[in-house]
């Protein structure tokens, strides 16, 4: 490594649907958490890299900051504050032009935290240059941070001058993953990521929140060169099983086909995937079902 060479951990805090996923994607320049409409999309805190010539950032993304309202979003409100025992910077997401209730709840939870804060507004391509200074000048007097910028994710700009702030602000240190590395999360969690992506993208209302995912099996075909995989689709009630299935099973084959092609980008070969949907009553409120699911 360079004599000069920096690294460190910095966790991405904000509410849900700020943008936090699809900033990360644009940094990185990859696919490595889902991204939709719906709030709460993420659910566990997914660890990113991005390696640069002098300097190593790992990314935090963390589930969107609410008031949780079973077990399943408790967990995701700890993780969240988990990710902020040990980083080395918090970048706080917000969107540019719009300061919510749910901003200031976060204000008084990040009070305690001694880390450097780095305020980011998303979404800047929405809002005048001259509603952006408005903005960030309001939002200056809110508390000490260690910046302000604006960024625009979706249209990935901003970001030369965000990461420049970030790796500023970061100490020497080493290379802590391989250079092409960009998750430290298995091939197995991304996949059924990418399953529930194309399961909150079709469905609607409380559906979204009731699902879950587990890969089964992921087994290599070197015969016919392609990939099998196995994975069975969670919802709590007999009625979202067959919403989720579709009309003569339509919705579920829209779903494997999304997300086989997501899949295939990812491991670059062909794949077969086998979806199955399953029952499971109350699975949010039931801790043996958030451990079986990864939620722990």
């Amino acid at each position: 490594m360079p004599k000069d060479y920096r690294s460190g951990f910095v966790a991405v805090v904000g509410r849900p649907n700020v943008g936090k996923s699809t900033l990360l994607n644009a940094l990185l320049g990859h696919k490595v958490a889902i991204v939709s409409n719906k709030p709460q999309t993420t659910r566990n805190t997914i660890q990113c890299v991005l390696t640069l010539p002098d300097a190593q950032i790992v990314f935090l993304d963390t589930p969107g900051l609410h008031k949780p309202l079973h077990k399943l979003g408790e967990y995701m409100v700890k993780s969240t504050f988990y990710a902020l025992e040990d980083v080395d910077l918090v970048l706080w997401l917000v969107e540019m032009g719009r300061w919510t209730t749910v901003e200031d709840h976060i204000l008084t939870e990040l009070a305690g935290v001694d880390r450097p804060i780095l305020l980011v507004a998303n979404k800047a391509d929405q809002v005048s240059l001259e509603k952006q200074e408005e903005f960030l000048a309001e939002v200056a007097t809110k508390r000490e941070f260690a910046g302000l910028l604006s960024v625009s994710a979706l249209e990935a700009t901003g970001l030369d001058a965000l990461v420049e702030a970030i790796t500023e602000r970061l100490d020497e240190g080493p290379q802590y993953y391989p250079e092409d590395w960009i998750t430290d999360h298995p091939e197995r969690f991304v996949i059924a990521e990418f399953i529930r992506e194309e399961l909150l993208i079709r469905t609607e209302e409380e559906i979204p929140h009731s699902i879950a995912v587990d890969v089964d099996e992921i087994k290599e075909d070197p015969a016919k060169n392609l990939m099998r995989i196995r994975a069975t689709i969670y919802v709590e009630r007999e009625s979202q099983k067959g919403i989720v299935i579709g009309k003569e099973g339509k919705m579920l084959k829209e779903v494997g086909s999304g997300a086989r092609l997501q899949i295939e980008r990812l491991l670059g070969i062909k794949v077969y995937l086998n979806l199955w949907v399953k029952v499971k009553k109350d699975w949010r409120n039931k801790p043996g079902a958030l451990r079986e699911f990864g939620y722990e």
